[in-house]
């Protein structure tokens, strides 16, 4: 297969690229000036970069390359689209018809155009299926009955702030919503719960954005995660199970249960 591959930040598109190159796929990288380590060149030696807001130059990038089929991998970080964003020609007219310029309508947009333009998008997951969270409890410890009451409570609450394109996670306590994730992050979020929080239990729930496909914006989950649950007592961690990407799984459950944390893989 010949993939098209739009990369953003974090280790995302760099996993992708390698799955992609012991699977013998091709693939055309189109890595944001804004966003993507120049790691990729690593793995990609060839690859093209554009800053935001140039689509003319990525849809002459992959005509050229003959690219019918492209994946998204790598975060966009919300900010960005709206300090960064130099838009050409064609970006500044979907712009103006945009009836709300937030992620999902910016995004979606830019998949409409890529679609008339015979560019199709895959899931972004397409190429990294072990690493998704599976359905259940993977650590060794369970949630207790408060931890399992949050995550029942979190997840109503994400699940409604996420049609609102805010962020993906939120912090409860006590079946209370202390914190929720908007443009500075799941980390920034956590720290800013723990100190309204005043020394009691933190649980974190994170899910995808209601849309039936995983094109843009996978929920992602890490070792960095760990110190700072531990950092801000945040004992729990809740993830949509085949919606949620484990970077380095097996070392991030391995912090996980020693850090006596317990993290589950929602059913959809």
């Amino acid at each position: 297969m010949r993939y098209g591959l739009i990369a953003g930040n974090g280790r995302f598109p760099l996993l992708a690229l390698e799955s992609a190159r012991r699977l013998g796929h091709e693939v055309t990288v189109v890595a944001i000036q804004e966003e993507a380590s120049h790691d990729i060149e690593r793995v990609a030696p060839g690859c093209h970069w554009i800053s935001l807001g140039q689509l003319s130059r990525l849809i002459e990038i992959l005509k050229q390359a003959g690219i019918t089929e492209v994946i998204m991998a790598g975060q966009v970080k919300h900010a960005k689209i709206f300090s960064s964003i130099r838009p050409d020609w064609r970006l500044v007219k979907l712009l103006a018809a945009l009836p709300a310029k937030n992620t999902d309508g910016l995004i979606g947009g830019v998949v409409r155009i890529l679609e008339e333009e015979g560019i199709h998008l895959r899931d972004s997951t397409a190429l990294l299926q072990p690493m998704l969270a599976v359905a259940g409890v993977m650590t060794r410890r369970k949630p207790d009955k408060e931890e399992e009451g949050n995550i029942q409570y979190g997840r109503r609450v994400a699940n409604a702030l996420a049609g609102f394109d805010v962020g993906q996670s939120v912090a409860i306590c006590e079946r209370s919503c202390v914190a929720l994730e908007a443009m500075e992050g799941t980390d920034a979020m956590l720290r800013r719960a723990a100190t309204l929080a005043n020394g009691r239990r933190l649980t974190l729930v994170k899910v995808a954005r209601r849309r039936e496909h995983l094109l843009f914006d996978v929920p992602v989950v890490g070792l960095a995660t760990i110190p700072v649950m531990r950092e801000t007592g945040t004992t729990a961690l809740a993830v949509e199970a085949s919606r949620t990407l484990m970077l380095d799984k097996d070392q991030l459950l391995a912090a996980a249960n020693e850090a006596g944390i317990a993290l589950v893989g929602l059913e959809n």
